[in-house]
């Protein structure tokens, strides 16, 4: 298997993330006292700009309105429709970033509080991010999609070959969504059962293997799903809920400064 390492180009990133904007609209409530509940700037970008190592600087385009006229459709180009600040199209972002695809792969960042109306018409019917232009068909599901830039594009493997470690890694991949679930549930409640019990759920399963830092061992798909929303909840915890996540949680505390570095 190739092998890489992940660098942070902090210049790149022209937008500003506080911009309402440019939210996904799943995680808008996560706001508090009119604050919005966002990773910091530098930490976000670190999140969003990850890249394969001697992979290609990118300058990022400006997000299309309603106001923009449709890129060139099914030209033979791929393309990746995102949201910049959505962590469902982050994850189809930071993997193709991963991947070192940023000249194969164009990005098509679309503004979610006006995105124009060409996006649905002609590109993606279910009018959601991200969503992902090849082989003249539209793919869409933030999951579905980083498995299938994995597996259709050049690039080093982001999934093990290891049955065991691939197993774990479905797992892993099928409890995202309860995951999110527990986690928010807390955001309005004074309880956080749920929320307490998914994180020691992460805590246990990063001690799984022991041939590095991350949920397979080494750095993967499963790491990409969780970041974006991870990095999100320990920022609203600790400003919102005064509750540090990795309190308790070493394996947890390694894995999100892995990612800070």
């Amino acid at each position: 298997m190739a092998t890489f390492n992940i660098s942070y180009h902090h210049s790149i990133i022209h937008y500003n993330v506080n911009n309402s904007r440019h939210l996904c609209p799943k995680l808008q409530s996560l706001s508090f006292k009119k604050q919005l509940i966002f990773p910091s700037k530098k930490l976000h970008n670190r999140v969003v700009s990850a890249m394969a190592s001697g992979s290609v600087k990118e300058t990022l385009p400006p997000a299309l309105d309603s106001s923009s006229d449709p890129p060139a459709i099914f030209d033979g180009t791929p393309k990746l429709y995102i949201s910049y600040s959505c962590p469902y199209a982050q994850r189809a972002w930071i993997t193709r970033n991963c991947k070192g695809l940023q000249e194969t792969i164009k990005l098509v960042p679309i503004d979610l509080k006006n995105r124009p109306a060409w996006y649905k018409e002609k590109v993606y019917p279910e009018n959601k991010v991200p969503s992902l232009e090849h082989n003249n068909e539209v793919k869409g599901e933030s999951l579905d999609l980083i498995r299938y830039i994995d597996s259709n594009f050049e690039g080093p493997s982001l999934y093990p070959d290891d049955p065991a470690k691939r197993d774990f890694g479905e797992e892993l991949l099928d409890y995202t969504g309860s995951f999110y679930k527990a986690v928010t549930t807390s955001f309005k409640e004074s309880r956080m059962d749920e929320a307490v019990s998914a994180f020691d759920h992460i805590e246990t399963a990063l001690s799984k293997f022991d041939d590095g830092p991350f949920f397979l061992g080494k750095f993967s798909l499963v790491d990409i799903a969780y970041v974006p929303f991870v990095e999100r909840f320990q920022a609203f915890f600790s400003e919102v809920k005064n509750y540090d996540i990795t309190s308790g949680r070493p394996r947890l505390a390694v894995w999100i400064e892995v990612w800070r570095k």
